[in-house]
């Protein structure tokens, strides 16, 4: 989120949220029926299932905003890029407390109408993403009249997803298949997933209709996805029996559980296959590790075609970017494990990019501050290169003390758009650490000398999401880098075996 001087008619420009900016381009494309974002008392109707006029609506859109914006008269809503998307018309702003309708907890709300300011530019598959009316009117241009399924796909169809697709278009068909809308759930700043599903295309009925579009994150997305697939002009929803689906705007078309029937090499009704003869198809965690391991997925369960899709963005690990991040408190050892790790890394023949604290602090973070925003700033622009490292196949080792565990979150976040992540929380106690001391830093902070000290007058927030924690009291540096690297090969993301790792 972004906020930055005014435009040329004064006023300010605002870029909002990943979640505000989904919505606002669904409302700019009619795929929302709201001029706007919402006030407090609509929010809060929102949140309990309807708009205050009693019409359905499942979810609460707001737009959250700085406070230097709390009272401003009309906003230009841009795109991460900068480029003015819309103008909001403030009708109104309300402070938002921790029971927050919008569940985003307290802060500044503007709410108000919106306008377009010109056409959207920014965002993955821009030529798929097509506004319900413009899709309609080219089901209009063709005759087409009969029964739409929509289909909201946020991952790849697999053959029991197809299987179940048809099943579904030829129950609600008139003696032919029905026409199937499918709705490609894709971030804003990358295409995700989206390329696998388009592989499966061919394999759908064949009046299949796309659209691109970004839902809001979480649960928010699957309880509003009926109502848009509504404004393209679908009929009926593909249900597969979750919650909320008697509450769809849509009548709901669920197959049924399906299996695969090894006897007859196809995919049934459930109820159609001998158990002895059934099979499940792999859960999402065994097809990410299929694909982390480099096998081949098995083409009863998998398409070929989205298959290969599947296995160019998810490489396997040894050629797929990494970022490891080390954390713990100053004099923790992470520093003197890290360059241990990276040159292990290195002599196993990946690229390596070693983003000491230090070193960072003196390059790439020059003239930042030890305030609590200002470091966060430093361990998001190691988090950016990192991702940036990352995404072109590289492995990122960085070690910042990285205190706080929203900001470790987002760096996460920003790698694993890109490839995968891996946190070493460097337990060593406090204690520890001060006996280390070696350039007086806790002395001086506990003397008042250093304001905001991690560990003494700052909090460090224990990781809860490490996926290695080390103590280096008392153990060898090369100890330490070697359980690092252990890991780090049993998980795959380096070449040969864990036996004996990390004295290479």
């Amino acid at each position: 989120m972004h906020t930055g001087t005014e435009n040329g008619n004064g006023a300010p420009v605002h870029t909002p949220d990943p979640t505000a900016l989904a919505h606002l381009e669904l409302i700019l494309s009619g795929a929302y029926p709201l001029p706007g974002f919402m006030g407090e008392a609509e929010a809060r109707a929102a949140a309990g299932g309807a708009l205050p006029d009693g019409t359905p609506w499942p979810i609460p859109v707001t737009l959250p905003v700085p406070a230097e914006l709390s009272g401003a008269e009309r906003v230009v809503l841009a795109d991460p890029e900068g480029a003015p998307l819309a103008e909001l018309q403030v009708q109104g702003a309300w402070e938002a407390g921790p029971d927050a309708p919008d569940g985003l907890g307290p802060g500044h709300r503007l709410a108000g109408e919106v306008r377009l300011a010109g056409p959207p530019a920014y965002g993955a598959l821009r030529h798929l993403r097509l506004a319900p009316a413009e899709l309609r009117a080219r089901r209009e241009a063709q005759g087409a009249s009969g029964p739409l399924l929509a289909v909201v796909a946020r991952g790849p169809l697999h053959h029991r997803a197809l299987a179940r697709i048809r099943a579904a278009a030829d129950r609600i068909g008139d003696g032919a298949p029905a026409e199937v809308l499918l709705l490609v759930d894709v971030p804003l700043e990358s295409q995700g997933q989206a390329p696998a599903v388009l592989a499966a295309e061919p394999l759908l009925p064949p009046r299949t209709w796309t659209a691109a579009l970004t839902l809001p994150p979480g649960a928010d997305g699957g309880r509003v996805a009926p109502y848009i697939a509504r404004a393209f002009g679908a009929t009926h929803l593909l249900g597969d029996g979750g919650e909320g689906e008697d509450a769809s705007p849509l009548p709901v078309v669920d197959p049924g559980p399906w299996r695969y029937d090894t006897a007859k090499g196809a995919w049934r009704p459930a109820a159609e296959v001998a158990e002895g003869d059934a099979a499940d198809e792999p859960s999402a965690d065994e097809v990410e590790e299929m694909l982390a391991r480099g096998r081949t997925l098995p083409a009863w369960s998998t398409p070929a075609r989205v298959a290969a899709e599947l296995a160019r963005l998810r490489p396997a690990r040894t050629r797929r970017g990494l970022t490891v991040l080390f954390t713990g408190l100053s004099g923790s050892g992470k520093s003197t494990v890290a360059r241990a790790v990276a040159e292990g890394i290195r002599r196993s023949g990946r690229t390596l990019t070693l983003l000491d604290g230090d070193v960072v602090r003196r390059m790439l973070s020059k003239g930042l501050t030890f305030s609590r925003e200002d470091r966060d700033m430093n361990v998001r622009r190691i988090g950016y290169v990192a991702s940036e490292i990352t995404r072109h196949g590289g492995v990122a080792v960085c070690a910042p003390i990285a205190p706080y565990a929203a900001t470790r979150a987002e760096v996460r976040s920003m790698v694993e758009e890109n490839g995968d992540f891996f946190l070493v929380h460097v337990a060593t106690p406090l204690e520890e650490c001060e006996r280390r001391d070696r350039k007086g830093l806790y002395a001086k902070a506990r003397a008042g000398e250093i304001p905001a000290f991690t560990g003494i007058s700052d909090p460090y927030e224990e990781p809860a999401d490490a996926d290695l924690v080390l103590d280096t009291t008392g153990q060898d540096p090369a100890d330490s880098a070697a359980e690092v690297l252990t890991a780090l090969r049993a998980g795959g993301w380096l070449p040969g075996a864990p036996d004996g790792a990390g004295r290479d």
